[in-house]
């Protein structure tokens, strides 16, 4: 303790101890800043983490509900498909017999044949219509149309006047479902015009199996 100017006591320590109070009062104020930028940065991580794992399930719910649509509309669309796959030999039966009757027999025939040979080409016109209103259509490949592995099952090349690579002739038609091929085609691939070096078909070199 030392006396001031005018002779008042001065309590040094009590000084030194105020200082120091004020001291540690003035970090700690520095301090509050500091601690509340840590819990700001702290929340925004986990608000950003809490919005990632939301976008996630919004997501992944979007994704379960387009494949369940998905789902649905298939089986919906194709559910018909086995139907279909019967329906086919009564089509190509019809079919073959409508082609079995050229035009100059129809103009020889009697009216009771000519009303039997319509009934069938009626038949299967019909048949066609209502397979094609449950999405099953026709495929009826006809020359020079291009090949399509996806519509036509090749079953051999041959000569013809067609460009190669396109159709020569069509065996057999085909049928698709709702887009998707139920029975592919079967045709024969031209292998261009014939020339003098071109084997005959049936010899070797002269017929090429292919497979779609």
């Amino acid at each position: 303790m030392t006396d001031t100017t005018d002779g008042t006591p001065l309590d040094i320590e009590n000084e030194d101890i105020m200082t120091d109070d004020a001291t540690q009062e003035n970090d700690a104020a520095e301090d509050i800043p500091t601690g509340r930028d840590d819990i700001i940065f702290k929340l925004n991580a986990e608000l950003e983490a809490t919005r990632d794992r939301l976008l996630r399930s919004v997501a992944e719910a979007d994704n379960t509900r387009k494949r369940a649509e998905k789902e649905v509309r298939d089986a919906r669309e194709y559910s018909v498909s086995k139907f279909a796959e019967d329906m086919l030999d009564i089509s190509d039966s019809l079919s073959r017999a409508v082609a079995a009757v050229d035009e100059d027999t129809i103009a020889n025939a009697s009216e009771p044949m000519k009303n039997l040979i319509d009934g069938v080409a009626m038949t299967e016109r019909s048949m066609l219509a209502k397979m094609e209103r449950h999405g099953v259509r026709k495929v009826d490949p006809q020359p020079g149309d291009v090949f399509d592995p996806h519509l036509h099952q090749a079953v051999a090349q041959i000569p013809s006047d067609q460009p190669a690579g396109t159709i020569a002739a069509a065996m057999q038609t085909g049928f698709t479902i709702s887009g998707r091929t139920l029975r592919a085609a079967m045709v024969a691939v031209s292998a261009g015009q014939a020339t003098s070096d071109t084997p005959p078909s049936g010899e070797p070199g002269g017929q090429v199996d292919l497979k779609a």
